[in-house]
């Protein structure tokens, strides 16, 4: 026997990497079953290739045995190529080094190509010994001596779970022995039972060519990744060669995952290198807007020992992200030809398109033709580009209103102008929208422009005569005077045909509604902005008040004015016991 120590940079970083490389102690089980792999497919090559050992019966297979229990004995077996004694001295003792990467790049032309062997490294403690041995089939035996910290390990249900979480597509049968205790009619133990299970699938379901798979066997293996007992919606396969050799395949759900807008939402994608699961943990593998999207990204590019902190920065994943969220765009753009189904598709993910368009630049324009809203003109849901075909010529703006509730919003004064000129508004139920849409600014040259801002009505006002203005001046100036700060200011309005009054926020100033929407997330700095109020120099309301002077009616009218446009805007009054006892006063008086 040779007793041998490590290469000295090899101890320096034994500790490191045990202790800080993998985040779970579990790991291990996965770097000996890819190792293992790893020698299957060497084996099969040159029992192909090379004479030498074309004589070999090759029976692929991956053993995994606990019998020996009560000592902490863990036994990890292949048929593989295994190692001479100049093979265990020259690759035992250094890292990044098992054979694999340089078994690697002695392939050339197809051969490299096709080969998808995945252990790239090996690590140890601080010292080795060599020592003949004996073994009746080609292949390599790893013991391992687990201490009190591993005895969790010699359990048949761990070890089956640690296969299928990690090595479930590893394409080798892997096979777990273990003893079952066996009981008499009484219930007693009467001695113990040999067992051995298959405890993987034996392939990368993601990596059979698809042609060879139908939608139930997609359907099946989604059900098998994401725990949801309903068929997708759709799911999306690619299988890239070239510059970068990669497979996805992604799934949308049929139902919305609840946890989708939960700051702690679980991530969908599963990170795989050369079909060995890396990580499931990170939010990286996906823009948050597609957090809705399940399934697996297989690489052949990216290194096993790949840590988070690298796959934040690797060009490589970014590449393959990039053109990941690409190519599910691409399949949602095609989808939208299909109407219902696309719909279908909406109705549970049309937040996160807009979160999309608000938050990816380089997608945007691809995320604006997916958007979808409710229109003024019909009950039908309508896309941006439907909108900008049905413009009038005149048409300078893509007009739209904001709020909670959509009948409110149809019904709103805010839009008696444009439907008085049969004009277009998109109606925007979402308190989302108040947030996105300013964002994007627009949409094939035509620019975004709420209907509560001041100046929204530029673009269609008819000039009002300078003696009509001019008779109200002195109405306008007592209604500010009442209202005091409660108003930015108080304005004649061209846009009111039916109602009294309206407010606007002024050009460059948030809406009452945004102003409340972000005081209740929590946004307490935000500056409190005042509105304007408009009123309708035709409405029976405002020609009386001309008629009076500064009396409690008067006032209470102003007031009444002011709260039922705020209310018809959906923003809570700061004291609605106020407003109902002016109310009544009226109420009271007309009876």
């Amino acid at each position: 026997m040779s007793k041998r120590k490590f290469q000295t940079e090899v101890n320096q970083l034994l500790h490191l990497i045990i202790h800080s490389l993998y985040s779970s102690k579990e790991i291990f089980l996965r770097e000996l079953i890819s190792n293992a792999s790893d020698a299957l497919d060497k084996l099969k090559y040159l029992t192909l290739t090379d004479d030498t050992f074309k004589s070999i019966k090759y029976d692929p297979k991956i053993e995994i045995s606990y019998l020996d229990k009560d000592n902490k004995l863990l036994t990890v077996s292949d048929c593989g190529i295994g190692m001479n004694k100049d093979g265990l001295a020259k690759n035992l003792g250094t890292i990044a080094r098992s054979g694999t990467k340089q078994f690697l790049e002695n392939l050339t032309g197809d051969s490299k190509k096709d080969s998808s062997l995945i252990g790239q490294f090996g690590v140890g403690k601080s010292g080795y010994s060599i020592d003949n041995s004996v073994r009746k089939t080609a292949g390599t035996d790893i013991v391992l001596h687990l201490n009190d910290e591993g005895k969790e390990f010699v359990n048949r249900w761990e070890i089956q779970n640690i296969i299928k979480k990690y090595s479930n597509h590893i394409p080798f049968p892997i096979f777990l022995h273990y003893e079952e205790e066996k009981y008499d009619k009484k219930g007693e133990v009467k001695g113990k039972e040999k067992k051995t299970d298959q405890v993987n699938t034996a392939s990368a379901f993601w990596k059979r060519p698809k042609s060879e798979l139908k939608k139930k066997d997609y359907n099946e293996f989604y059900k098998t990744i994401s725990q949801d007992h309903e068929d997708p919606m759709m799911h999306i396969h690619t299988q890239a060669e070239g510059t970068l050799d990669y497979t996805t395949l992604f799934y949308i759900p049929k139902i919305a995952p609840f946890d989708l807008f939960q700051v702690d939402h679980q991530a969908g994608v599963k990170l795989y290198v050369k079909r060995v699961f890396i990580t499931e943990d990170d939010k990286e593998l996906m823009p948050s807007y597609l957090r809705f999207v399940r399934g697996i990204i297989d690489s052949e590019d990216l290194p096993l020992n790949v840590s988070r902190e690298i796959l934040q920065k690797n060009r490589i994943l970014a590449k393959i992200k990039s053109n990941s969220v690409k190519k599910i765009l691409s399949e949602l753009t095609a989808l939208t030809k299909k109407k219902e189904k696309y719909l279908e598709f909406y109705e549970q993910y049309g937040r996160l398109l807009k979160e999309g368009a608000y938050q990816d630049f380089e997608n945007r324009d691809t995320l604006l033709e997916l958007l979808k809203f409710k229109s003024s003109k019909t009950d039908d849901y309508t896309s941006l580009e439907e909108y900008v075909d049905r413009m009038k010529e005149d048409q300078k703006s893509i007009y739209h209103i904001t709020g909670e509730n959509e009948e409110s919003l149809r019904n709103s004064p805010l839009l008696e102008m444009y439907n008085g000129k049969d004009m277009e508004v998109l109606i925007m139920d979402d308190p989302f929208d108040e947030i996105i849409i300013p964002s994007l600014q627009k949409y094939k040259e035509k620019p975004f422009k709420s209907v509560h801002h001041s100046d929204a009505a530029d673009d269609l006002k008819t000039e009002d005569s300078k003696s009509d203005k001019k008779d109200l001046k002195p109405l306008v100036k007592k209604i500010k005077k009442v209202l005091g700060e409660q108003v930015k200011d108080v304005l004649v309005s061209s846009r009111l045909n039916e109602s009294p009054s309206c407010i606007v926020a002024d050009q460059n100033d948030p809406t009452a509604k945004m102003q409340e929407m972000f005081k209740a997330m929590g946004q307490s700095t935000m500056p409190d902005v005042k509105p304007i109020l408009e009123i309708n120099p035709e409405h029976k309301i405002v020609k009386k008040m001309k008629a009076l002077g500064k009396t409690k009616t008067f006032e209470d009218l102003c007031w009444l004015l002011y709260e039922q446009a705020m209310l018809i805007e959906g923003v809570k009054l700061p004291n609605p016991a106020t407003f109902v006892t002016r109310l009544n006063n009226f109420l009271i008086k007309s009876i």
